[in-house]
């Protein structure tokens, strides 16, 4: 019984540590800009974009566990500033930001996203 108790104790702290691993994120160092990764708990990559002066800035895009794309967003020195594309399954709201503030919102097809 002992035995027993013990073998499932080892298994159950084996599956409890292997639920909890993350992997960790990647930055890079391009130029004047941090290239940063995240990854889903599945090794896919869940979100890749850039920092300049520790703010969020240029291009940033989130993946599904999928890695499908689902949000394309840019910044400009930790403002949310230009087109942002919110990726859903038949269509694609086009976001407009300037300055932290929504400008427009508009519907667009997802086949005319092909240069993202």
């Amino acid at each position: 019984m002992k035995k027993l108790v013990a073998t499932l104790t080892v298994f159950l702290l084996m599956i409890s540590v292997s639920f909890a691993q993350e992997i960790e994120p990647t930055f890079e160092k391009q130029e004047d800009l941090v290239k940063a990764t995240y990854y889903h708990d599945n090794g896919m990559v869940k979100e890749v974009g850039f920092f300049k002066n520790d703010k969020l800035h240029d291009k940033w895009v989130s993946y599904n566990k999928e890695g499908e794309i689902k949000v394309v967003a840019f910044y400009n020195n930790g403002e949310k500033d230009g087109k942002w594309y919110l990726v859903g399954d038949e269509a694609v709201k086009e976001v407009t930001y300037k300055s932290n503030k929504v400008v427009n919102v508009q519907e667009v097809d997802k086949a005319d996203l092909s240069f993202i």
